[in-house]
């Protein structure tokens, strides 16, 4: 029997279940299919360039009037989503995308659309990523971050998987790499540390690098008094030894974001800011006090346990030691054999947003742990935060790795030495699995995880801004919800306030918060329902998402006279609505119910209660 492959390259065209992807695919572009289950669904693609180069950019074919999300790198570090139909929406750095092709012909799937995931690998040495340009073009970069690694063609650099359930469709794309490059194991086959089903608490935003052993246990009291006790416990960044490197010259090199760079790791034991202090009589018969230290991580992890109910504590680290490294020659760290390295960016992460931190690194290195010392370094750390009770560790800044792959076989190379040494001492020392990976949304690191399971999932939020507006097109799509003839007027409700301010085309509400402080705005468009009557529907005002319960709105009469204001409803609690008089009447379900009106403001409330089945929409009217 001859199974034929749904995708396929077609007289120039990329074709999948018969629906066109892209057009234009040059000649030099190859398809490979997949074994197993990938015969008949998925295929590699690879290509041929005339001259070999570290890096090549690959024309792929021209992508037009599809639907698609991706996820890409819009820093160094992390990855987020974007949506477009064309290639010129791809952004630099796509490292998945996933496509929708619209009915097609009534032969094969018939009318149900067909969902294709692209996913850019690891092939060899080189990374693959994706990219669109100003001619709608889709292209396949392919770079492996060391001048002297060389290739002039990629067999495997993309795998396209493609079928009618976009969740199915993704499943089984990541199973069939998996199997092809058996350097990664999904998600199913990880073990998932025990961290994961208690609340914890980090101390980053609380104390920063500021942290000590006290404001730790300062932290952990007061969420206990507050109701919220943690059971799962990071002691974040602050704890090390580390030492700065030409404190003067970095001062100068550096904006503040970027001066963590400049400090460099000097001892794998806790600093003095979590050492006990504790007298001891002076030697010599003089009668006199000393005071020593001694390490003082573990009795906070005992105490933590002991005195607070904390099950799991984790400790930070760099993947590198530090932020800069380990410093070269430091005392009792020869062994780990660091030098100073100096980052080299890929382009598409210059393309999309430059780091003003990596400056630092430019000017004064990272103090790299030579990769055949890797595992000797991570194990010595491991086995010694172990010893104080530690049950895992989150290790940050991960990414830093593919910048310093020249001279030591390109990025991909480095990368996965020092993810195989990191997840061996994992396993010696953390039987749990305990392993939180952070700042590491590369392929390179994704798809060389054998073991590690969990991965922080974005960017920091920095609530810094105190004051600030709010103005109706705030909400992108107001307009177009508001429907033809919105004047641009809105109403703002305050979900912890409980105000509402009725706002004119163009104005702005002033908003001032005070330290731990928040609001959550409900913007709804206001528009005319009867002579002299406007009205808005806002939704259950003690939930966050209020405007949520509102379904459907509509206005029944009221071109000269009076009118009713229909809504479906769904959910229970105190409904609230603008209407700029009182209202005549409000019905629920037919049933005429009480409600209040505030003269000032134009809130309308009224109670709707907790319906006998589930899911069931209530209808209301509002007559005016």
């Amino acid at each position: 029997m001859t199974v034929t492959p749904r995708i396929t390259v077609w007289d120039g065209r990329l074709v999948a279940h018969g629906r066109s992807v892209l057009a234009g695919v040059p000649d030099n572009i190859v398809l490979t299919h997949a074994s197993g289950a990938g015969l008949v669904d998925g295929a590699f693609v690879g290509a041929t360039a005339a001259e070999p180069s570290s890096m090549h950019v690959f024309t792929f074919g021209t992508l037009r009037d599809l639907r698609f999300v991706c996820c890409f790198r819009f820093k160094l570090w992390w990855m987020t989503q974007r949506m477009g139909t064309s290639g010129r929406d791809v952004p630099l750095e796509t490292q998945f995308m996933l496509l929708e092709c619209g009915p097609g012909d009534g032969h094969g799937d018939g009318d149900a659309a067909v969902y294709v995931a692209m996913l850019p690998l690891l092939e060899g040495q080189f990374r693959a990523a994706l990219q669109g340009n100003d001619r709608d073009e889709l292209e396949i970069t392919l770079e492996s971050g060391d001048k002297a690694v060389q290739t002039a063609q990629g067999t495997c650099m993309l795998y396209v998987h493609a079928g009618t359930n976009p969740f199915d469709t993704i499943t089984q794309a990541v199973k069939v790499v998996e199997r092809h490059m058996q350097t990664f194991h999904h998600r199913e086959k990880k073990k998932l540390p025990s961290f994961v089903d208690w609340f914890g608490w980090c101390t980053w935003d609380a104390f920063y690098t500021d942290v000590t052993a006290e404001s730790v246990k300062q932290g952990l009291k007061s969420l206990a008094d507050g109701g919220t006790p943690p059971r799962f416990l990071i002691i974040d960044d602050g704890w090390q030894q580390i030492g700065s490197e030409n404190k003067e010259e970095s001062a100068n090199a550096v904006v503040q974001e970027g001066a963590q760079f400049a400090s460099r790791l000097t001892g794998i034991k806790e600093n003095a800011k979590f050492q006990k202090k504790t007298k001891t009589k002076e030697s010599g018969g003089g009668g006199g006090e000393q005071q020593a230290q001694t390490p003082g991580l573990k009795l906070l992890v005992e105490e933590a346990k002991r005195e607070h109910g904390v099950r799991y504590v984790y400790v930070w680290h760099a993947m590198a030691g530090y932020w800069g490294g380990v410093k070269p020659a430091a005392e009792g760290m020869e062994h780990y054999e660091s030098a100073l390295a100096y980052p080299v960016q890929s382009p598409g992460v210059m393309g999309n947003q430059p780091d003003i931190v990596m400056d630092s690194l430019s000017v004064l290195g990272l103090g790299l742990v030579h990769p055949r010392r890797a595992l000797s370094f991570y194990d010595e750390l491991h086995s010694y935060l172990a010893s104080c009770g530690v049950d895992g560790v989150k290790v940050d800044v991960q990414n830093i790795i593919e910048t310093l792959g020249a001279g030591h076989g390109g990025r991909v190379a480095l990368t996965r030495a020092y993810h195989r040494a990191l997840e061996d001492s994992v396993a010696r020392n953390f039987p749990d699995n305990g392993c939180i990976s952070c700042m590491c949304h590369n392929t390179d690191m994704l798809y060389s995880a054998r073991q590690t399971a969990v991965v922080r999932a974005s960017d920091d939020f920095y609530p810094r801004t105190l004051t600030g507006s709010v103005r109706a097109d705030d909400v992108d799509v107001i307009a177009g919800l508001a429907g033809d003839g919105w004047g641009g007027e809105a109403v703002v409700y305050a979900y912890r306030s409980g105000e509402l301010v009725r706002l004119p085309q163009g104005a702005t509400l002033p908003v001032t918060l005070k330290v731990l402080e928040f609001e959550v705005f409900h913007v709804s468009p206001v528009r005319a329902v009867a002579p002299g009557v406007s009205f808005a529907p806002i939704g259950l005002l003690d939930m966050f998402n209020s405007g949520g319960a509102v379904e459907q709105c509509e206005v029944r009469g009221g071109a000269n006279a009076a009118a009713a204001v229909a809504l479906r409803v769904r959910g229970c609690g105190r409904f609230g609505a603008y209407c700029s008089r009182r209202p005549a009447r409000c019905m629920l379900d037919a049933t005429e119910v009480e409600f209040s009106h505030d003269a000032d403001t134009g809130l309308v409330t009224l109670h709707i209660p907790v319906p006998e089945q589930e899911f069931y929409r209530w209808s209301l009217e509002i007559e005016v």
